[in-house]
């Protein structure tokens, strides 16, 4: 398999070599990565000691210097302020205990250190649902998001100026029916049954414009488009057309922009899709414009795909999965359709995250159940990826961000 993994990412590097290359402005360089662990987990995989920190080798790749910055039980999710000057958790628990005394997930505030990357901790509040597994901020600083995958539940919290967060100014609870357990367009063979059993939020971000949330329903199959409201974070259902259906059991996961802010990637988990969609700025709407598999031709069996990115000069797309263990590539084409060019081997257990260095000259997977994060070089000019042998040691990492 490795072999012929090896081969499909040449041929994509030949395929491409005659394309025009246009690559993006230079950006700042990441000194610091972040890594989210899992702590605590019944099956026995949560080896993390909470966030990590690295000092990061823009030349090499290289992450170094690993230590604790947090002691964050399951930070499953990491969100960067705009500012950066703060870092924000999902804790993927169902035992903290709310104001009301109620039993759910949890969310953490931290102050960063811009020198060293230190990171202080400002306060835990509830995430109004059990088993948040996503969190993210809105462009204005002012509140973030929080999908509660456990609980059914999307909530609203505020930032406040000195970065800590206050209680949930709304909670939006998924109430709708849940899909197949097996996906319609899943490979044959596929035994990928995971969360289709009632509503399971998993991921909830602001549009590039802030003018709009979408809410990501893997166990309804939908994308929920909300109105924000600038001024109190208040979500309000778009209206009945800006709700999304996916095919029963293709499990939404996890929506990407393209930097035009006009196309939409998505990742499907259950069915190891990608799909590419036209996103109206005026209304929220999504609309279909493409669908293609994210595993290779002939593929049989069980994979659940797990994550999407877009390289630095948004012309390639890397889409990770898990069972196959693998990193698939595609071209962005000249109208965002994609092109599948091939796959490289995640070399190692559980791809759970994948995340491109803010230069774009390297790729990083967490392989959650290898307990390591791999390192891959990234061609500019062909968009192929190459393993530079470098395993980095975390426990049960979930998710990479840079600083």
């Amino acid at each position: 398999m490795a072999n012929r993994r090896e081969f499909l990412v040449g041929a994509a590097a030949a395929a491409l070599g005659a394309r025009t290359v246009i690559l993006a402005e230079p950006v700042a360089k990441a000194r610091f990565a972040y890594v989210g662990t899992y702590s605590s987990r019944p099956d026995g995989t949560g080896n993390g000691e909470g966030i990590y920190l690295f000092d990061v080798d823009a030349e090499t790749g290289e992450l170094r210097n690993r230590r604790v910055a947090a002691k964050s039980v399951n930070a499953t999710w990491l969100a960067l302020h705009p500012s950066k000057k703060f870092l924000y958790a999902s804790n993927e628990v169902s035992d903290y205990v709310g104001p009301d005394g109620k039993l759910g997930g949890s969310v953490s505030a931290f102050a960063i250190d811009a020198a060293t990357g230190a990171l202080t901790a400002l306060n835990v509040v509830a995430s109004e649902g059990a088993g948040p597994g996503h969190i993210s901020v809105d462009a204005s600083g002012r509140f973030a998001f929080v999908a509660n995958y456990g609980g059914s539940t999307f909530a609203v919290l505020p930032i406040l100026d000195n970065g800590h967060l206050g209680p949930a100014l709304q909670v939006i609870r998924q109430t709708g029916a849940h899909g197949a357990q097996l996906a319609t367009e899943a490979p044959h063979g596929s035994f990928a049954i995971s969360g289709h059993d009632r509503p399971h939020p998993h991921q909830i971000l602001a549009t590039p414009d802030n003018r709009f949330v979408l809410a990501v329903d893997l166990g309804e199959d939908r994308i929920y488009t909300y109105r924000l409201d600038a001024a109190t974070g208040k979500l309000t259902l778009a209206d009945q057309d800006a709700v999304t259906s996916l095919p029963s059991g293709n499990g939404p996961r996890h929506v990407l922009f393209h930097p035009n802010q006009h196309w939409l990637y998505l990742v499907e988990e259950e069915a190891s899709r990608v799909a590419f969609y036209h996103y109206d700025k005026a209304t929220g709407k999504l609309a279909l414009q493409q669908s293609l598999s994210a595993l290779p031709e002939g593929f049989a069996g069980t994979n659940y795909c797990s994550e999407i990115v877009l390289s630095a000069d948004a012309r390639f797309l890397y889409c990770a999965g898990r069972l196959h263990d693998h990193i698939a590539i595609f071209a962005v084409e000249a109208d965002g359709k994609l092109t599948y060019q091939g796959e490289i081997s995640a070399m190692g257990d559980y791809p759970r995250h994948i995340a491109l260095a803010p230069d774009g000259n390297y790729l990083y997977a967490c392989t959650q159940r290898s307990d390591a994060i791999t390192t891959f070089h990234v061609d500019r000019a062909t968009g192929a990826l190459r393993f530079t042998g470098r395993y980095t040691a975390a426990g049960a990492p979930a998710v990479l961000t840079f600083l």
